[in-house]
């Protein structure tokens, strides 16, 4: 079975280093599924380890991508009844693939009310989400997000909102968010309104910031010591410095979190995520043609897009 796949040998950008190859598929192996994707969308996590940030955990070559969808066609006995289903193949290779392989206890189901589109993007974010709010419980707190436009921001921002926040304060780089923010029940405020800003910080109990760099700073120094400030990226590339003055820092890293779900935690969350995401405003798809790759990464670096590009293999 030939196999197309967006592959990098060395480490850089992506727009440099990704190569698009055909190869012989291997053999499955025993326990696995084999999945023909149908979507995988593009993401800062599947766009940041090909520049080598992280380096110490991944081998070259390497395919590129950490999340989509797909149908499953081919399968061992005991997962026989996903065969012909739309699955997740997750924490297996990487999916900007047409075929991915991946261990058949962590393909997660995807439910028939869910659209392929939105199923495809059903993973980082989601679960980005879903962990944090489970490791930072925001019930009867104010809550302020960096990046409050990003789709893990829109949704850190309406499930707080869900679970008993007592009211969200969404910080955004572009004015076609601020509307839509709005809409969601997530109070905008600009990134170059610096008052405004350490206002909010200074009565906010958590702070979820995805940027770091000079606008993490600025919210850590307004903060109260009593408060928690919670980093979850870097978008901005630049670092910060902690001051002995400033609340407590956490870090979280998806990765670090996930893996240690066994397959049966790891399916219990999604049963959790699906109906959130269902009941979720998220930001629509634009498809874009698998072998067109390039201009998914061009439309995906457009400042205050509101659509998340996504690669169809159909």
């Amino acid at each position: 079975m030939e196999n197309t796949a967006l592959c990098y040998r060395q480490f850089g950008e992506p727009e440099s280093v990704l190569q698009q190859e055909t190869a012989i598929k291997a053999p499955l192996q025993p326990g696995d599924l084999r999945v023909q994707m149908l979507m995988t969308p593009v993401n800062a996590s599947d766009l940041i380890p090909i520049t080598g940030a992280y380096r110490h955990r991944i081998t070259l070559p390497a395919i590129a991508g950490y999340e989509g969808v797909g149908r499953v066609i081919a399968a061992p006995d005991s997962a026989a009844s996903l065969l012909g289903q739309r699955v997740l193949p997750l924490r297996g290779e990487g999916t900007w693939q047409q075929y991915v392989d991946c261990p058949a206890s962590m393909a997660i189901p995807v439910p028939d009310t869910v659209a392929t589109p939105l199923a495809a993007r059903a993973f980082i974010n989601p679960m980005a989400a879903w962990l944090m709010l489970s490791l930072y419980p925001v019930q009867g707190k104010q809550v302020l997000l960096t990046a409050a436009g990003s789709d893990c921001g829109i949704l850190l921002g309406q499930w707080a909102l869900r679970q008993g926040a007592t009211a969200v304060y969404g910080i955004h780089r572009s004015a076609i968010h601020g509307e839509r923010l709005r809409g969601m029940g997530i109070t905008p405020v600009a990134q170059q309104d610096i008052d405004s800003i350490c206002a909010i910080a200074a009565t906010s109990d958590l702070a979820f910031d995805a940027t770091g760099g000079e606008l993490a700073q600025t919210i850590l120094g307004a903060m109260d010591k009593r408060a928690a400030f919670i980093c979850y990226g870097l978008l901005s590339g630049q670092p910060f410095t902690l001051q002995r003055h400033f609340p407590p820092m956490h870090w979280f890293h998806i990765r670090n979190h996930f893996e240690a779900l066994n397959p049966q935690a790891w399916q219990a969350a999604f049963r959790e995520i699906w109906p959130l995401l269902a009941a979720s405003q998220y930001s629509d798809a634009r498809l874009l043609p698998f072998t067109d790759w390039q201009s998914a990464l061009a439309h995906y670096r457009q400042a205050g897009r509101t659509c998340k590009p996504v690669l169809a293999f159909e």
